[in-house]
């Protein structure tokens, strides 16, 4: 298993040129906020996201793969 400050440290280095801030909530899970610090525009907000589903550092670059593929699509996950 990959350490939590490891994979915060990863997904928050995979989102450039955006800022991304990667907390841990009180349950463990999560949160990912990718957005334009210029203007404080969110473009990706998730909530939930189980750091025991991220075993490997290839799992957490699938991950930042997939939501970027999101934000590419125009789509913005907002979830609570």
């Amino acid at each position: 298993m990959v350490p939590v400050q490891e994979l915060r440290r990863i997904v928050e280095s995979g989102f450039g040129p955006l800022s991304c801030d990667c907390t841990e909530n009180p349950d463990g899970t999560l949160r990912i906020k990718v957005y334009e610090r210029e203007t404080g525009r969110i473009d990706l907000l998730i909530t939930g996201v189980s750091p025991a589903l991220l075993t490997s550092v290839r799992d957490v670059s699938n991950l930042i793969g997939e939501l970027r593929t999101e934000m590419r699509a125009g789509r913005r996950a907002f979830a609570g």
